[in-house]
């Protein structure tokens, strides 16, 4: 199983999918994958994206979840709550952190354990201000389960939650 990410990543970085790729005009930087214990079915991708003219994300696949969504966690009530957003704006010039304990990717009924040292292959879906949707293919390397989470990004003004 870890050639097939091996070869899956070689493939998307031979296609121009570096870290730091582009989809319409978004670029993808620091993308990485938390790592997963035996029978977990869930985990998260964490990055920086920056949009040069505006865009949204707006979802996601990988070959190794049967479910890709972007997703926000916020205080409510004293009650830190998760939940999937249908899109994520990206601001034009401005650099949006998807963190742990901010907005991020989950990856969801994950297909079979994610082993640090491997790398996952991600498929972004950007909307530009056009409305026309690109896609950008991210290799995310797979950090230990116990990666320390740092605090998330303050939220940008003007976003909407």
């Amino acid at each position: 199983m870890k050639r097939i990410f091996l070869r899956l990543g070689l493939a998307a970085a031979l296609c121009g999918a570096a870290p730091g790729a582009w989809a319409q005009d978004v670029a993808v930087k620091d993308a990485w994958v938390r790592g997963t214990v035996t029978g977990q079915k869930a985990t998260g991708a964490f990055m920086e994206l920056t949009s040069k003219d505006g865009a949204a994300l707006v979802g996601g696949a990988s070959p190794v979840a049967g479910v890709v969504e972007v997703h926000e966690m916020s205080m409510e009530g004293g009650v830190m709550r998760m939940r999937a957003v249908p899109k994520l704006p990206l601001p034009a010039g401005k650099t949006v952190q998807l963190t742990p304990g901010g907005y991020h990717i989950m990856l969801m009924d994950l297909k079979q354990r994610v082993k640090e040292g491997e790398t996952v292959p991600l498929t972004l879906k950007v909307e530009g201000k056009d409305g026309k949707l690109s896609e950008v293919q991210v290799s995310a390397p797979v950090r230990p389960l116990a990666q320390p989470a740092r605090p998330a990004a303050p939220m940008h003004e003007g976003m909407k939650h």
